[in-house]
């Protein structure tokens, strides 16, 4: 398949569900090394370890992925956004609960919804679909007024949950840079490389320059989070995601990932005991309303 489609049909709906699953435990995976491997020497593993294997899927296969087709510009920006960005998360996650992140990061959508009319006419969002998205929101920038008044992780809760935020936005950013430059027309593999291997390079210094030791050893549930960080999530499920981006509207897949607190928010109560509160029900309620209303189909 080659052609973008203009709706998610059941193959798309089918691997974004996998997806924010994935992405939802992916929070508590991290959360639960960190107190073994410092923030940004885990985001530095996953990167590291997700380009290699990204690397070899793409020699196994025969995928040439060094040959020169202009979008060397797109894939800096995109690596650095990518390192920015999960340079956030992690940091984050050490001031707020997986649960939180999960919810904040997923401000996204907005970025993109925003972004890609100025890129993509056809992907200009109608006045409900709109109205979907500040449905969302309103309902996580109501979770996030929770850490200043009420906050249920510390006192310093409202660093991570902003980190959480910002990593949003970035996120936001990079979809807007793949589909605005010659990675938009790149294979998923080589998109993916360029983030995994410049945001690897750009968190590896910044954990060095941190001058927190690597761990000598480490337990069998940091082996198995940093795993499931590099394998299934890094390259596994950011292949698949980029594959999707190619093929199926920006705008609505970014969308649909608003599952993906709803994953989180559940795996974070039930793996790491973290508390659900009244105004993370409410900003995952609102979130589910903004999916449903955005990917209705438009009127003829």
């Amino acid at each position: 398949m080659t052609a973008r489609k203009t709706h998610l049909d059941s193959l798309a709906i089918t691997c974004l569900v996998g997806c924010c699953l994935l992405w939802g435990l992916n929070q508590v995976a991290a959360k639960a090394a960190m107190p073994e491997v410092p923030a940004l020497q885990q985001a530095a593993a996953r990167s590291i370890g997700g380009a290699l294997l990204v690397w070899a899927w793409a020699a196994l296969r025969g995928i040439r992925l060094f040959e020169a087709d202009g979008s060397g510009r797109g894939g800096l920006l995109a690596g650095a956004l990518f390192a920015a960005e999960f340079g956030c998360i992690f940091l984050g996650l050490q001031f707020t609960s997986a649960s939180r992140m999960a919810v904040f990061i997923y401000l996204s959508p907005f970025v993109v919804a925003l972004g890609m009319p100025f890129i993509a006419r056809a992907e200009r969002l109608a006045p409900l679909q709109m109205a979907g998205l500040v449905a969302a929101f309103a309902g996580v920038a109501w979770a996030f007024a929770e850490g200043f008044t009420q906050p249920a992780v510390g006192k310093d809760q409202w660093i991570g949950d902003a980190l959480g935020v910002t990593a949003g936005v970035l996120w936001g950013a990079t979809t807007l840079a793949i589909r605005g430059s010659r990675l938009g027309s790149v294979g998923a593999e080589k998109t993916l490389l360029y983030q995994l291997a410049i945001s690897g390079v750009l968190l590896g210094a910044a954990a060095l320059a941190s001058g927190k030791p690597l761990p000598s050893t480490l337990s069998l549930l940091a082996w198995s989070s940093l795993g499931f960080q590099v394998v299934i999530v890094t390259f596994a499920s950011y292949l698949l995601w980029f594959w999707l981006m190619r093929h199926y509207p920006a705008t609505r897949l970014a969308s649909f990932t608003l599952l993906t607190p709803v994953f989180g928010l559940l795996m974070g109560a039930l793996l790491l005991g973290e508390p659900i509160t009244l105004r993370l029900v409410v900003a995952l309620l609102a979130v589910a309303a903004g999916i449903v209303l955005v990917n209705r189909p438009a009127r003829s």
